[in-house]
């Protein structure tokens, strides 16, 4: 008879799950051996259960289904927590697996012993725990769904040891997901209506076309009813932003200019995403007065702040397919509001040209990498200021994909271009990170040294937590605390995973970068990077 644990992994394999994440514990050692050779799903070893969670959470964000990670009791979950909130805050399915204490010992304060349920209330979709092993196929059905319906999130499952361990007699679940919430037909003629008399409107699209098929239905939508597409933060790969209708994104510091434009819409369609604080410029838009239409697969997330006209509990796809029947129209004053959106979101992609004495301006090896980026190209970032000229200065375009973390966590570039770059080892995958996050999870560029991916490291070294330096010298200027960083040698730190190292000393050395990017097998680019490029013009000065 098999374990609840070959139970456990036979339901995962059958939802077409070939590919989990780990860092191994005695705790959930019956769910490793059920894992031995098994045939269907490859076993990813990592070097932190952060940088594990990292992994299938960008694993998750590429094929759709969920990103699996097994994790030891205590230590294990805690460290993993980072992936539970960033695939909570970025849409994505998850499935953590706690190997837990014994269950004789539930709830007794035993060694390493955590109650999930409390630890993970507050963002995970759903917590679940078996105390008996005919409850592990139920339990991991349940999670599948819990993980994949509606808005995707992530959910946990802990699994005593001895739990795990025991024959389990009730019979694999096959997994049950409820279709797609459609929109009533009189919806779809209302919402027709409203598009087709707007003559400012903005298309905000979010996480829910971050799937197959997304993307094209988006762009085809867009292009119909001659609508300007915003995309929420940190999804700029799912329209081509070389595209007359792309109008920016809602990020982080938008400029006064684009916030005054969006402020002037007569009618925003906010499809597929959640109304956040950044996306909603720190609940400030849409203004007060501006007709909104919300539409997300949970109603949970709809009347936050913002009264709506309309509220739908749909699927957004499943919207634009029904919007299909309708006759796209548009008033003759739309086409000039398209270009002036169009033109506001132009001016602010170029790089301000200048050169530092303290090491290149990331912004520039930015742009190049945009430039160099093959048309599939997979890059993956880190949190930092070396990231931010990545969603204004680089034209994405897909079947390009850009795998950021909307919950700014950092730790998320290195593993999240390993899992890139495993899924899809015959596209070009750069990471990019800086010296902070590097020395979070960059340990991690081993897995892909040891399966032989060929992901290319760019680590920008400016020797500062530069995004809260900036906030400092703002409202403290000159009083710089804790946010100076004493870094190793990276070129050596690099050499010692055994690739081939690029330095990138100053703009001379910028040529080389076409070619560290374009060579076999893994590799890394260590750039020196100006921190007085980033800092406010007074501390900008005094740091050159």
């Amino acid at each position: 008879m098999p374990t609840a644990a070959q139970r456990l992994i036979d339901f995962l394999a059958a939802q077409g799950i070939d590919r989990a994440f780990c860092v191994p514990g005695e705790s959930y050692i019956a769910l490793l051996d059920a894992l031995h050779a098994h045939p269907a799903i490859d076993l990813v070893t990592c070097r932190s259960e952060g940088g594990a969670g990292f992994m299938a959470v960008a694993d998750a964000k590429m094929t759709g289904r969920p990103g699996v990670v097994l994790v030891s009791r205590g230590p294990g979950a805690c460290n993993a927590s980072i992936a539970v909130h960033t695939a909570e805050q970025d849409a994505v399915p998850l499935i953590l697996l706690v190997g837990q204490v014994e269950k004789r010992d539930l709830r007794r304060n035993a060694f390493q012993e955590i109650d999930y349920g409390r630890m993970f209330g507050g963002i995970a979709k759903w917590v679940g725990e078996a105390t008996e092993p005919g409850q592990v196929p139920e339990l991991i059905a349940r999670a599948y769904a819990m993980a994949m319906q509606g808005v995707p999130g992530p959910v946990v499952l802990s699994l005593p040891e001895d739990v795990l361990a025991e024959p389990c007699a009730a019979p694999a679940l096959p997994a049950t997901l409820p279709a797609p919430a459609i929109p009533a037909p009189g919806d779809a003629a209302r919402l027709a209506a409203l598009l087709r008399a707007a003559e400012r409107p903005i298309l905000l699209a979010g996480h829910a076309f971050d799937r197959p098929g997304g993307r094209e239905a988006l762009l085809a939508f867009a292009e119909a009813w001659s609508l300007p597409v915003a995309v929420s933060f940190r999804r700029q790969d799912l329209f081509p932003n070389g595209h007359a209708l792309y109008a920016g994104d809602l990020g982080l510091r938008n400029p006064d200019a684009q916030r005054a434009a969006f402020a002037e819409a007569d009618l925003v369609l906010a499809l597929g995403t959640r109304l956040t604080d950044i996306t909603t410029q720190g609940w400030t838009w849409p203004a007060p007065g501006q007709r909104l239409v919300h539409v997300c697969a949970e109603p949970r997330f709809l009347g936050w702040q913002f009264p709506a006209e309309m509220a739908l509990a749909a699927d957004a796809m499943a919207l634009v397919a029904a919007l299909a029947a309708e006759a796209p129209a548009a008033p003759a004053a739309r086409a000039a509001w398209n270009a002036r959106l169009r033109a506001i979101h132009v001016a602010d992609t170029g790089v301000r040209p200048g050169s530092h004495t303290d090491g290149v301006a990331f912004a520039e090896v930015a742009r190049r990498i945009g430039d160099l980026a093959a048309p599939d190209a997979i890059v993956t970032l880190d949190a930092g200021t070396f990231g931010a000229p990545f969603y204004r200065k680089v034209p994405w375009a897909p079947p390009q994909r850009l795998l950021a973390p909307v919950s700014g966590a950092m730790g998320f570039g290195v593993p999240a271009g390993v899992a890139a770059a495993l899924r899809f080892p015959d596209r070009q995958v750069i990471a990019c990170v800086g010296d902070g996050g590097a020395l979070m999870t960059g340990g991690e560029f081993a897995v892909a040294v040891a399966r032989g991916v060929p992901l290319k490291m760019v680590l920008s070294d400016n020797g500062s937590y530069a995004s809260i330096r900036i906030h400092q010298e703002r409202e403290h200027p000159g009083r710089v605390s804790g946010t100076t960083l004493q870094n190793p040698d990276f070129a050596t730190w690099c050499a010692a995973f055994g690739v081939p190292v690029t330095r990138i000393d100053g703009e001379a050395d910028l040529p080389v970068l076409a070619a560290a990017l374009a060579a076999p097998g893994p590799a890394a680019i260590v750039v020196r990077t100006s921190l007085a490029a980033v800092l406010p013009v007074p501390a900008m000065r005094a740091a050159e």
